[in-house]
């Protein structure tokens, strides 16, 4: 009985840090979509990172959209902490059944956070609750015909990748400097440095990214529901993005 109550223990601190993590990553995204939003209908109120537009932003992502973002991501915490649980406990029983189990809660994570991209896009921009946020976006991306534009996305795999490359050059520059104070005597004690120079640059990147990201997501779904408000407030723009967009996707895109 005290091995099952310390693993439900354990469990429940594997959702409560899991449901952290998602609730700060989704709070940000959540006011980047905000923020894009007011940029794409009043320019004048997100000109810099100071803006009205922004705050407004952050003040409805903590308040108003706060309740929405706490669901969204507890139903993708639940399913990382099952998944860690069951990885867990495969390093003592490393059973076809939990393997098949591991495998599917991975399918599962993926399509409830690609789920949660989109939704919490229409929470950022128009303060729907979640589940309306998420089946009203996919029925527009459904209605526009633009569900191959939104699987051929590869906006993500970018900017992981970039922030691989930051993390790379971000750990050879602490062996640098550890080497330069004499602190790097061969390559087995260059190891240290650089892996702390690569963690650091890396997570560093991701969030910034992540930024990016959310931005162009939040374009997308606006490019779908409000493209007249884009070429009327930013007209140049959105001629290149237009000409762009006909020129990868020919047949989807109509505009």
């Amino acid at each position: 009985c005290e091995n099952e109550a310390n693993g439900f223990l354990v469990f429940l601190f594997l959702i409560s840090l899991f449901w952290t993590i998602q609730v700060i990553k989704n709070t940000v995204h959540t006011t980047v979509a905000g923020t894009v939003g007011t940029w794409w209908f009043a320019p004048n109120e997100a000109s810099s990172c100071c803006s009205p537009g922004v705050r407004d932003s952050l003040f409805r992502s903590v308040t108003f959209s706060f309740g929405s973002i706490c669901f969204g991501s507890l139903i993708v915490a639940i399913i990382q902490a099952m998944k860690e649980f069951l990885h867990q406990v495969r390093q003592n029983d490393d059973g076809v059944l939990l393997c098949i189990a591991e495998c599917l809660l991975g399918c599962l994570e993926s399509l409830a956070e690609y789920f949660n991209t989109w939704a919490f896009c229409y929470v950022g921009l128009y303060g729907y609750t979640f589940m309306e946020a998420g089946r009203n976006v996919l029925t527009l991306f459904k209605s526009r015909g633009w569900t191959t534009i939104i699987t051929d996305d590869l906006i993500d795999k970018v900017l992981f990748m970039v922030s691989i490359g930051v993390g790379l050059i971000t750990g050879l520059i602490s062996v640098v400097i550890s080497n330069a104070r004499g602190l790097v005597f061969d390559a087995a004690s260059a190891g240290g440095p650089f892996l702390f120079g690569l963690l650091v640059g890396y997570f560093i990147a991701g969030v910034l990214m992540g930024v990016v990201g959310s931005a162009v997501n939040t374009i997308i779904v606006l490019y779908a529901e409000a493209p007249n408000e884009f070429q009327t407030n930013h007209p140049e723009l959105s001629t290149k993005m237009r000409t762009a967009w006909r020129q990868a996707w020919p047949v989807e895109f109509r505009y």
